[in-house]
């Protein structure tokens, strides 16, 4: 997605005014950006903070943070398991630049992993690739460590970064937001007017009240208030070891529907949005009586060799809220225990199966929706939290 389409989603311009620059520019050349800013559709400033908070590609192998040997062993999995042949279909596959894709099919061709083919008839452009013996014996050996086979995934501390620069109270929710979105709700305005501190605080949030009153309908409506474009990337990786964390069935993409504008973006900073992130709406997860200490924990598969990110780590940047909250097979006083260090401190401690300890933020609102009396379900301490 270019750079207009991704301010046109922000609601940073419009249509037009993303149409308006790009004709600018086909008339006088120049950078998208810097005709956006000349006719008065955005601000510099804006501009500016929007770019900040967006992944660009990286620039070389380096860049990426990751190691050579992993990328040329994730790309020969990818080539063995879903049978590619052209570098454009193997950009596609790790998401990553095609300058960097160039550089990683020369080494594997040097490692005689790889061998050329020839070109296509229909497409002279593109050469064409097949795995030789020792890069067949190189993907399986590869796949006995780790059967991911996606996108190339982002490091750790890169993640810890994106995570905090999309903070959830980045949003300021007002009164009239509130109302907009729950205008179908029967509700009072005392409640809205409690609400908005609370949503703007980042904090947890405990709804309470007898059955059937609308509490998780409140609760979805609450998280349809934030409008924000975030990015998730589709792994992350720890020591070596990859963690999935986009979910399709959780993280809803922003569509590539608005009018095609070239390469606006790359005009811009002769860079483009590293592809290893997608830019989805800000992640809304419900947990209710199936939820349990385990769906909060990396959980590693034996048979696949890589992790799957628990709930809360797939809701960072969004909303976390579990429903009838004191019906969980786990009680409530574990189930707090678990979340006393994240919702005080805002940072959680996650552990690979190899020992290794590490943390990411913890940015996220957590509703709690229970029809039982909060006094029963925790302590003084919690409900102050």
């Amino acid at each position: 997605m270019e750079l207009g389409q991704l301010l046109v989603r922000a609601k940073l311009i419009t249509v037009e005014q993303m149409n308006d620059a790009l004709q600018r520019q086909a008339g006088q050349g120049g950078r998208f950006g810097d005709h956006l800013v000349a006719a008065g559709h955005i601000s510099r400033e804006a501009l500016d903070a929007f770019i900040y908070k967006t992944p660009v590609e990286p620039e070389s192998i380096e860049a990426t943070g990751l190691d050579e040997n992993e990328l040329v062993s994730l790309l020969m999995k990818l080539v063995y398991t879903w049978r590619l042949e052209s570098t454009r279909e193997f950009a596609d596959a790790i998401k990553l630049p095609a300058h960097i894709v160039v550089k990683l099919v020369r080494i594997a061709t040097e490692r005689k992993l790889i061998y050329a083919r020839g070109v296509r008839a229909e497409n002279t452009a593109a050469m064409n690739y097949s795995l030789t013996d020792e890069g067949r014996r190189w993907a399986i050996e590869a796949l006995e460590r780790s059967q991911y086979t996606g996108p190339a995934p982002v490091p750790l501390e890169e993640y810890n970064e994106r995570v905090n620069l999309q903070k959830i109270t980045n949003e300021v929710v007002t009164f009239q937001r509130i109302r907009q979105n729950i205008s179908d709700l029967a509700m009072e305005n005392t409640l809205i007017e409690q609400s908005g501190p609370a949503l703007n605080s980042g904090r947890a949030i405990l709804l309470y009240g007898p059955p059937g009153n609308g509490k998780t309908t409140f609760a979805l409506r609450l998280a349809n208030v934030f409008t924000d474009m975030i990015y998730i990337p589709y792994a992350v990786v720890v020591e070596g070891q990859i963690i999935r964390v986009y979910d399709p069935s959780i993280h809803i993409p922003i569509a590539n529907n608005s009018p095609g504008e070239g390469d606006g973006f790359s005009l811009l900073r002769s860079q483009a949005v590293d592809a290893r992130w997608v830019p989805c709406k800000r992640p809304f997860v419900v947990a209710g009586g199936e939820l349990t200490l385990e769906m909060l924990d990396l959980r590693y598969d034996p048979t696949s060799k890589f992790y799957e990110a628990p709930l809360h780590m797939k809701a960072l940047g969004g909303c976390f809220v579990i429903d009838d909250f004191g019906r969980q097979i786990v009680s409530p006083t574990t189930l707090l225990n678990r979340w006393i260090v994240p919702l005080e401190s805002r940072i959680d401690y996650l552990k690979l199966h190899t020992g290794k300890s590490f943390s990411i933020p913890f940015d996220e609102l957590v509703i709690f929706s229970t029809n039982l009396e909060p006094e029963d379900l925790m302590d003084p301490a919690f409900l102050r939290r």
